[in-house]
């Protein structure tokens, strides 16, 4: 095979000599480290930009075109947008050279030609490419006056084969786009395996890992998504073949990777594949001196970000350089104890609550400056009063200390926005802010899986339904096998309406984790569809789990009273009394239990106390059907509207 310059055919491996070439006024490249420099400092240039120029200058003066550059780099078999790898390639060179596209000292862009080195070369001991004349062949002339009866088959012929070449080009190239959401390529980065023999340097594989999907979502999010750490963990040591697992996480490209160390040094495997054909892009290895563990994850993941970003060729030459370290402490305890943290929060559990604020304060009693840690922390108390039934007035307080210190460490960080909004909301029912507040962290990381989440919820409890299943949708793609994500997308269809499809959904999580406490929202969408055998079993189950869960005992009233046993009724609503001796109790569980029984004072006047409470379940009122009963009742009408919504 022969590679082109713009006509002239090229030898497919151009002879190169290792050396140095000197351009501009204080410019060097040198071949055999592939490294640029500027009056001796060196410049940071990515590898493939890097082999991008040292093409261009051993053509110096000539067009390359891009599927010369493509061939060189990548070879022939790669599906991949050239325009826009190669453009992101030009564009970091002339960012290092200060080159200006408009009027270039050194990369000239020949339109729908390719490109030319067009700096002078002060000293050249660079190869250049053996020039290869095309041989000649004997041409037999036809006397034009002689009738050609085939000339025509044979050009309509070209004509057809060169439409479908070009229909397959193009259908190639959007292959990959088919089935993404919303347009966007999705990317899993699997759990980095630890071939070390030892399960303590797990910390390190897991630490990549993180810092790989912190990386790469921050490389183009409007056309390559994400999948969420929670989501591929799950396949951590598994033994599935990848397109099991890319169809589970609904993924059309997988990276995976290993790493290894042993005497000071650590190689790093990795290797980007398409899962529609299962074909290899490209296989890296790394293999460096560990000197700093976090620098080493952080320069190693934002190298292969940078050949990923090329290689799948979505990136605009408008997109900015990736993210620093995502991890932001040095401290290899504060990092570990931030990751159980984190572990503990999404079990969504008042146990599980609590343990996360312990690990993130932890962390933060390891390295004070850990933004990450205290947004945990944050999010963490924003929670712990729908969970534990205790007042939110308990929490709130920490909650926004521990989020505003988050953001006075880094303004930046999309946790630390969704743990004010989710204050703002819950607490302060103030939607305005809620919604501004999940806008902002939706634009800071537009694959944070939390945030559009929790934004979906903000949506629908306002009962702004379309647009919160389109952002539920997308939470969903980016963490497909997030329980909470899962349960809540049954909780908004509950909401709406669609009493069948939640039910379907609440299922799907209680198969999985049965004692997963929201998805015991089941109870109520088994209610609303008049299913009181299902939703009275469902119920008990859950206070057999928890014998003084107040909210098992508040649905057990309703229930029971909507299915015409009072009696049995009237025995839940003295237990969940019996509970309020002991504990608090939301005063909420109240309201649902005479709202049941049919006694819409009792229920008005405990939705007062809750009111004063500050319940969380409080900004359900507007779209909860177990409120349908006072909806008429201008009271609650009140109610709705004293937390900041629409009756």
């Amino acid at each position: 095979m022969s590679y082109f310059v713009w006509g002239v055919p090229v030898a497919s491996e151009p002879i190169r000599i290792p050396g140095l070439i000197k351009f501009g006024e204080d410019f060097e490249f040198d071949f055999s480290a592939y490294a640029l420099r500027r009056s001796g400092r060196l410049l940071k240039l990515e590898r493939i930009p890097s082999e991008v120029l040292a093409i261009l200058v051993e053509h110096k003066g000539q067009i390359v075109s891009r599927e010369h550059i493509v061939e060189r780099i990548w070879g022939k078999d790669v599906f991949l947008d050239t325009d826009n790898s190669i453009n992101g390639a030009i564009r970091k060179i002339r960012q290092v050279l200060k080159d200006d596209p408009e009027q270039p000292r050194f990369i000239q862009t020949v339109t729908g030609k390719g490109y030319r080195f067009i700096a002078s070369v002060t000293d050249t001991d660079v190869a250049r490419p053996v020039v290869v004349p095309s041989p000649r062949v004997p041409v037999t002339e036809v006397p034009m006056d002689r009738p050609i009866r085939w000339r025509w088959p044979i050009l309509l012929g070209i004509v057809v084969v060169i439409a479908v070449l070009g229909i397959y080009f193009q259908w190639s190239r959007s292959q990959a786009r088919v089935s993404a959401p919303s347009g966007r390529l999705m990317l899993a980065v699997l759990p980095f395996q630890n071939l070390t023999g030892d399960a303590s340097q797990d910390y390190f594989s897991d630490g990549l890992t993180e810092e790989m999907i912190s990386q790469l979502g921050d490389l183009d999010p409007e056309h390559v998504g994400v999948i969420a750490r929670t989501s591929v963990m799950h396949y951590k040591h598994s033994q599935e073949p990848l397109d099991q697992i890319g169809r589970a996480l609904g993924a059309q490209y997988v990276l995976e990777g290993s790493v290894r160390r042993d005497s000071g040094r650590v190689r790093i495997a990795a290797q980007l594949i398409q899962l529609r054909d299962q074909t290899h892009l490209w296989t890296r290895e790394y293999d460096r001196e560990l000197s700093s563990v976090f620098a080493l994850q952080g320069e190693i993941a934002r190298e292969i970000a940078d050949q990923i970003q090329l290689t799948l060729g979505h990136i605009h030459e408008a997109a900015g350089p990736v993210s620093q370290s995502s991890t932001s402490t040095k401290a290899f305890e504060a990092y570990d104890l931030y990751l159980k943290g984190r572990y503990s929060w999404n079990k969504r559990t008042q146990e599980g609550l609590q343990q996360a604020v312990e690990y993130f304060q932890q962390a933060i009693n390891k390295d004070p400056a850990y933004a990450r840690a205290y947004a945990g922390l944050a999010e963490s108390y924003a929670l712990m009063g729908g969970y534990t039934g205790l007042p939110p007035k308990e929490f709130m307080a920490k909650a926004r200390a521990a989020a505003r210190r988050a953001l006075e460490l880094d303004e930046q960080l999309p946790e630390a926005h969704t743990a004010l909004a989710i204050i703002a909301q819950n607490y302060d029912w103030d939607w305005q802010t809620a919604e501004k507040e999940y806008r902002r962290a939706i634009q800071l990381d537009p694959n944070y899986a939390t945030g559009h989440h929790w934004y979906a919820e903000c949506l629908a409890l306002q009962g702004r339904f379309d647009e919160a299943f389109s952002e539920i949708g997308i939470a969903r793609k980016l963490d497909p096998l997030s329980l909470i994500i899962t349960t809540d997308y049954g909780a908004i269809l509950y909401f709406s309406r669609q009493y069948d499809r939640a039910i379907e959904q609440f299922r799907s999580v209680l198969e999985i984790e049965p004692d997963f406490p929201r998805a015991h929202m089941l109870a109520w969408a088994y209610a609303q569809k008049g299913l009181f055998a299902d939703a009275l079993a469902d119920a008990e189950a859950q206070g057999g789990r928890q014998e003084d869960n107040p909210w098992s005992w508040a649905m057990i009233a309703y229930i029971s009273s909507r299915s015409g046993d009072r009696a049995r009724a009237n025995a839940a609503l003295e237990r969940l009394q019996n509970i309020k001796q002991h504990r608090a109790v939301d005063s909420l569980c109240f309201t649902v239990a005479y709202i049941g029984l049919g006694n819409n004072d009792e229920a008005l006047l405990w939705l007062e106390k809750a009111y004063q409470e500050h319940s969380n379940s409080l900004t359900a009122l507007k779209v909860d059907p177990t409120y349908d009963q006072l909806r008429g009742v201008p009271r609650f009408q009140e109610f709705v509207r004293r937390v900041g919504l629409t009756p």
